[in-house]
């Protein structure tokens, strides 16, 4: 069963649409707003990659040195770059709206996006 990604024009979100054969017309709608004017995304394949050579990617310095922990877009990208690769144990839905708070330099959550349950 075919797996679609649609992104809505009007609030820029992904939305999935599982379909049951690959000639099955489909008239995505986006789960976030309702939008029905979507695009078809291109779908991501996977290149085999160790997790060890995805975290010495990460590690390198190099690609730290344009961040400013003081710019929220600059922490966005970098944010975007790690879910670029550590790929789908890293990304999906949550991940991409934490990051669009960040760009936005809106609040995380409840907790200032610290990830630790208060005491």
């Amino acid at each position: 069963m075919p797996i679609y990604e649609y992104r809505c024009e009007k609030c820029r979100r992904t939305t999935s649409v599982l379909t049951t054969r690959i000639s099955e017309k489909v008239e995505a709608v986006c789960a976030h707003c309702g939008g029905k004017k979507m695009s078809r995304l291109m779908s991501r394949f996977a290149m085999p990659r160790s997790e060890e050579s995805r975290m010495e990617s990460l590690a390198d310095p190099s690609r730290m040195g344009d961040v400013d922990e003081n710019d929220p877009k600059s922490v966005a990208r970098m944010m975007k770059r790690m879910g670029k690769e550590m790929g789908d144990e890293f990304g999906g839905t949550e991940f991409d709206e934490a990051v669009e708070a960040v760009e936005s330099g809106g609040d995380l959550g409840d907790d200032g996006g610290s990830g630790e349950d208060d005491v």
